[in-house]
């Protein structure tokens, strides 16, 4: 028995090693967050919580978060509706066209993103857009949380049993209702974990907005970038501690109030 004792032992220290190494870059950004002194240092020289305030008073950083909030949220319903249309469709209607949908819907992910960022930057100026507006920033937020939106989805409606609506449209209903009272309760787990992704990474991607912002505006990403060009305070310390915060409130309201099973990983 001590081999296999050994064996897990050996497998739990190694798990917590591997947890220690993946939140230790948060603890120490979280750490000198409260610091009390004037720069941005490791160990903090004393705790205060006067970047805090210095955060919550400054007007810029307001409006950014504001703005990423914004847009995190409108990208995440645009993608959820699209996404979840293009699951289903991918699963019960695109027979032999189903792998080219696929690498279709995907190619954000395997395309590297300043490429993406770049490509739409051409098209918003090529259709006489520019960056005078947000539309381009929205495109290239949905675009790139699609993805994940259909992968969740399609996920769900993987163990979906097409009899099911066989059974339902025999009985007179028609493919609306169909869809709202029997694929929409089955998928929900999957929408939900898809539209929970496209929050979290719309809300932290910075390459696509930072080609693609409208002038005059600015996301929490770019503007904590900008002020780390001239500042070195631990106020930058204090925004990456509540965009970290933002993210983990989104994922606990959402397991709590939504009832969302999410995959750990």
């Amino acid at each position: 028995m001590e081999g296999p004792v050994m064996a897990r032992q050996a497998l739990n220290a190694y798990s917590i090693l591997i947890y220690i190494f993946l939140l230790l870059p948060i603890g120490v950004v979280v750490g000198a967050s409260l610091n009390a002194g004037e720069f941005l240092t490791f160990p903090p020289q004393g705790l205060s919580l006067r970047w805090y305030v210095a955060f919550l008073n400054n007007e810029v950083f307001m409006r950014a978060i504001r703005t990423s909030l914004w847009i995190a949220a409108v990208s995440m319903v645009v993608s959820g509706i699209v996404g979840t249309m293009a699951a289903v469709y991918y699963v019960h209607y695109a027979a032999r066209w189903k792998e080219h949908m696929r690498i279709a819907m995907l190619s954000p992910l395997l395309l590297p993103e300043v490429l993406t960022a770049i490509s739409l930057l051409f098209f918003v100026y090529a259709i006489g857009i520019g960056t005078t507006t947000m539309f381009g920033l929205l495109v290239g937020h949905v675009l790139i949380t699609l993805p994940f939106v259909f992968m969740n989805v399609t996920s769900s409606l993987e163990g979906y049993d097409p009899d099911w609506s066989t059974a339902a449209q025999s009985l007179g209903a028609g493919r609306w209702t169909r869809f709202r009272r029997i694929t929409l309760p089955l998928i929900k787990p999957g929408v939900f974990s898809g539209c929970l992704f496209a929050f979290v990474i719309s809300f932290d991607v910075f390459t696509i907005s930072f080609m693609l912002k409208s002038i005059g505006s600015s996301t929490l990403p770019i503007q904590l970038f900008d002020y780390l060009k001239s500042n070195y305070t631990p106020e930058a310390a204090a925004v990456s501690t509540v965009s970290i915060v933002v993210t983990i409130l989104v994922v606990v309201i959402s397991e709590k109030v939504l009832g969302l099973r999410i995959h750990r990983f």
